[in-house]
């Protein structure tokens, strides 16, 4: 029979040999989170690579609470044209594996490049290298707060305004899409998922890809390369949101165009902005308080 408080006794020594001092309750949820005990044996990038990979998967996974069924059917069809029948199992598996594959590289990137560049995830930088994270995190709540509700009220005055101009069929189906889309869904796949795709993976490799192609000769990317690679990311956001409006749309409009990239790309910039001066936390945050803005106004407008 096996002694269990010796054998955790015999892991804690082996933890303080390399150089970590794990109390019993840490013990105990290292055990339960990382059953076969790696995790405080993993290297500082490695653990910063699961932080974020998990809280990029939380956001797919929550995908899952939307009903898929309903929200395929509410979609149009071009005249004449049959729904294909696909099993729901192999939808939810295509919704969890696609954006996955694209979420695990934008994490590898933004491990890889981040450092090289100056971009940072103050937050899970200090979770992985097993430092004290509330002081990094009380430095960026309030900006992301404030921006994230101003930029959640600029993206609610552009729907009022080109609302006019958009068919009222696309307004219905936008209205029942908004309802189906659970908030938890919204938060954890808005502020997580979207975040460590498009400022974690796709804006630190701008600004790397910048850096290495037009800056050769300099020993850090300039705040040129900064700016540039907020503004192609926050376009690519936006523009990474026209399928959805054509798939509700059934067809996409001038004015539907220009609502969807600039709407997004508002937040882009600012959530761009924050992610370089603050940390990758700052526009998970400020991604959420938008969301909260928007929540509000579909039950308010």
């Amino acid at each position: 029979m096996i002694d269990e408080n010796s054998e955790m006794s015999a892991v804690v020594i082996e933890l303080r040999k390399g150089g970590f001092t794990i109390q019993h309750s840490e013990f105990i949820i290292y055990s339960v989170i990382f059953p076969t005990n790696l995790w405080p044996f993993m290297k500082p990038r490695t653990r910063l690579f699961v932080i974020l990979w998990l809280a990029g998967m939380a956001g797919i996974l929550s995908f899952l609470l939307v009903d898929l069924n309903a929200l395929i059917n509410s979609l149009p069809l071009p005249e004449g044209e049959k729904r294909p029948e696909i099993p729901m199992w192999v939808i939810q598996i295509l919704a969890v594996i696609q954006p996955g594959v694209l979420m695990t590289l934008a994490v590898l990137i933004g491990v890889w490049l981040a450092p090289k560049v100056g971009l940072h995830s103050p937050v899970a930088e200090a979770i992985a290298e097993h430092k004290p994270f509330l002081g990094a995190l009380r430095r960026q709540i309030i900006p992301a707060i404030i921006t994230g509700l101003l930029s959640g009220m600029a993206i609610v005055a552009c729907w009022l305004l080109v609302r006019p101009f958009l068919t009222p069929d696309f307004i219905a189906r936008a209205e029942v899409f908004n309802v189906m889309m659970p908030a938890v869904t919204r938060f954890l796949y808005g502020g997580f998922t979207e975040e460590v795709l498009l400022r974690w993976g796709v804006m630190t490799l701008f600004v790397w890809v910048l850096w290495k192609v037009l800056g050769r000769r300099e020993n850090a990317p300039r705040s040129t390369w900064f700016v540039i690679a907020i503004f192609a990311s926050a376009l690519l956001f936006g523009i990474g949101h026209l399928p959805i409006a054509s798939a509700l749309s059934g067809s996409l409009t001038l004015p539907l165009v220009i609502y969807v990239i600039t709407a997004n790309s508002i937040f882009g910039i600012v959530a761009g902005f924050l992610y370089w001066k603050l940390g990758l936390e700052s526009a998970i945050i400020a991604h959420m308080f938008v969301h909260v803005v928007l929540i509000a106004a579909v039950s308010l407008l």
